[in-house]
């Protein structure tokens, strides 16, 4: 196994998940009121509604199927579907939410850049986050066609014992695991973990934001009439 290898699947997750959760509390706790998405709908709503939908349920379901595909254990679904059957799904529904979202973000993307108006207001993270997801999505639609070469699963199994070393810290397991997979393969990893890292640092903390205080707090007097 490459030091390298080594690195980048073994060591480089447990950094950008540190980076990820040291850095969203001292933003959180320090600077509270850019914890936001920063909405430039009000700029200009045109088209911008359809690509917002298309996006984030795209986006949604992509997300889901990752997390149930990759940490559930191969000896707990197989009570349900098998691993080349399993695969088959994930290419399926894989493809269709990740051409809806792509969909979605190139028109977000597109409007971002030609907007004038919204290209004023715009910080050099919103373009590189949209970018950056562009490029995780298109690896990610790439996966696909790699796919069809082995439809017995055996990529998907080695994907998923990955992931499941990684988050029972066991990072030699992990990335032993995930040497012998196509470099597709991997650079949607790596990209995914990069995204992880600067998820502090732009707009994608309002994933995690959860109104909890808006239910105790005092009602606020916005007009007098």
């Amino acid at each position: 196994m490459s030091d390298l290898n080594n690195f980048l699947f073994g060591i480089y997750p447990y950094l950008a998940i540190a980076i990820c959760v040291v850095a969203s509390w001292i933003r959180f706790d320090r600077e509270p009121y850019t914890w936001k998405a920063d909405s430039s709908q009000m700029l200009d709503g045109k088209g911008f509604r359809i690509a917002s939908i298309l996006f984030h349920v795209g986006v949604i379901f992509i997300l889901m199927g990752h997390f149930v595909g990759l940490l559930t254990p191969e000896w707990l679904y197989h009570h349900v579907i098998s691993t080349a059957n399993k695969q088959l799904v994930a290419m399926v529904s894989g493809g269709f939410f990740g051409v809806l979202c792509l969909i979605g973000l190139l028109m977000l993307l597109k409007r971002r850049l030609t907007n004038d108006r919204v290209r004023a207001t715009s910080k050099f993270s919103d373009i590189m986050i949209l970018v950056l997801l562009l490029v995780q999505l298109i690896l990610g639609l790439l996966t696909i066609v790699v796919s069809m070469d082995h439809m017995d699963g055996s990529v998907m199994v080695m994907l998923g014992n990955w992931a499941q070393s990684i988050v029972t810290f066991q990072a030699s397991a992990a990335a032993m695991s995930i040497e012998p997979v196509h470099i597709i393969y991997k650079l949607h990893v790596f990209v995914g973990l990069t995204m992880i890292l600067l998820f502090p640092f732009t707009r994608l903390v309002h994933i995690i934001s959860v109104p909890v205080w808006y239910f105790g707090r005092r009602y606020q007097v916005v007009r007098e009439r």
